[in-house]
């Protein structure tokens, strides 16, 4: 698969892999939300978007929506519980979350959705993670976005102010707690040239 990545001059390092989580930025939000936020946490960032644009086995899906089956705007790759990730990165970047986050959570990070969003046709409804205990649950999903920045908003269900997020180049977001049923967030396409970027959303069993 060829796209092109437009490299950050910020991401040369000799060390690539995950940073300490100690800088981590909380935004208390509404309803039991919160979102955690630390930019340029994966170092070498770029190089495993390359790599994994490369070895991960990208899939078109399509799904009913709006009445029609219609193209998902973006490829798609799913690690189940249990599956070998596609690069070291992603299991160290695993293992210092679920280091982190173990008193919190009090479970593990198990599953790797990845989303390749190729240019700026790609994109993400509104939508929070319900399907499963996400709907009835306070849990916490983790996004790790390589490539390309592409803003990532936020906004309480049923409507309300917006919060927006550039994320790209190794940043990290947490979502937690109330936040997948009481929060929607989405990619919105764009207009003007986009590059393309990987997301890395880990979760916990039963959440999707």
């Amino acid at each position: 698969m060829s796209v092109a990545l437009q490299e950050s001059l910020l991401d040369i390092t000799e060390s690539p892999g995950p940073g300490p989580l100690g800088q981590l930025a909380r935004t208390e939000l509404d309803r039991g939300a919160w979102i955690d936020f630390l930019p340029g946490w994966m170092a070498g960032a770029d190089a495993l978007f390359s790599r994994l644009l490369t070895v991960v086995p990208w899939r078109a899906e399509r799904r009913w929506m709006y009445e029609r089956v219609v193209d998902v705007p973006r490829l798609l790759c799913f690690y189940d519980a249990g599956e070998e990730l596609p690069d070291p990165l992603l299991t160290a970047a695993r293992q210092a979350l679920n280091e982190h986050y173990a008193a919190e959570l009090g479970e593990p990070f198990v599953t790797a959705g990845l989303c390749l969003y190729r240019d700026g046709r790609d994109s993400v409804a509104w939508h929070g993670d319900t399907i499963g205990r996400g709907s009835t649950e306070d849990t916490m999903v983790a996004i790790l976005s390589l490539g390309t920045p592409r803003p990532l908003l936020l906004r309480p269900t049923g409507g309300g102010p917006t919060r927006r997020h550039d994320i790209g180049h190794g940043d990290l977001l947490v979502m937690g707690g109330s936040c997948q049923r009481t929060w929607q967030h989405a990619i919105p396409k764009s207009v003007r040239p986009t590059g393309p970027r990987i997301s890395v959303q880990f979760r916990p069993t039963g959440v999707r």
